[in-house]
């Protein structure tokens, strides 16, 4: 029979009560941090790295941020060359234009189920967002506007109540979530985001009140945003933004 002392419940260390981040919970820390070094061209287009060097960035281990490059490689992001370490992927306006018609379609059906799906939690954090987006719309800066642009990617894609569709969509988003930056960045650094801040605010506004096809109707907006960004960067950007090592293999004048 147990004695009264062993009945005592044990006192627990803060130590053992805080949870231990399991190896998936790294690889996640790991990946949305080399993911947001992507899209703020921290990591620039055509840089040449290696393991170790995305491991200092991380200050992870090498296991999550092998890991992490994996799908980041997957996500077409990273490009893993054997024996010669790692390049992060140029942008290449004319694969991001043939991937605009990918999202254009892909986000007409995320955001027609969102609208049919969302439920009455979801609508107030859509409202939510709606008010922050306008309240910020004229002070807002490409850094602040893509972390809201996050939120409201993955409540829509919660709303949807399809799993599948994030690893579909989250690439995309990406993808062309640096070519913003850049555009905004580098491109018309004074020309303000209101352009695409007013899209993103028909369609929370559209799926909070579930008006499916008025909704499908600003995600076509959203698209053509883009669509006319990737024109004027064509014309005007400097080709090393978009891949740096191009400035490296340039001949020297004399």
């Amino acid at each position: 029979m147990p004695s009264q002392s062993d009945r005592r419940p044990r006192l627990v260390r803060p130590d053992e009560a805080r949870p231990r981040p399991t190896s998936g919970n790294l690889t996640n820390q790991a990946y949305g941090t080399l993911e947001e070094l992507v899209v703020t061209c921290a990591l620039r287009p055509g840089q040449a790295l290696s393991i170790q060097d995305l491991q200092a960035m991380t200050g992870l281990g090498r296991t999550p941020t092998h890991q992490a490059v994996s799908r980041l490689a997957a996500d077409t992001l990273i490009i893993v060359r054997p024996r010669h370490g790692l390049q992060i992927a140029p942008v290449d306006l004319a694969r991001e234009r043939t991937l605009l018609m990918l999202r254009r379609d892909m986000e007409r059906f995320v955001i027609r189920l969102a609208a049919e799906r969302s439920g009455p939690t979801q609508r107030n954090q859509l409202l939510h967002l709606i008010r922050l987006l306008r309240d910020q719309q004229q002070r807002m800066t490409i850094d602040a506007f893509n972390q809201i642009d996050r939120r409201i990617d993955r409540l829509l894609l919660a709303a949807t109540a399809e799993p599948f569709l994030e690893h579909t969509m989250r690439p995309l988003h990406t993808i062309f979530r640096r070519v913003g930056w850049i555009y905004h960045t580098a491109v018309v650094p004074d020309q303000g985001l209101s352009s695409s801040i007013a899209p993103h605010i028909e369609i929370l506004e559209a799926v909070a009140v579930r008006n499916a096809e008025a909704a499908v109707a600003a995600a076509d907006q959203l698209i053509d945003v883009a669509d006319r960004m990737l024109a004027v960067m064509e014309r005007e950007v400097d080709p090393a933004l978009l891949d740096c090592s191009v400035d490296l293999a340039m001949p020297e004048l004399r």
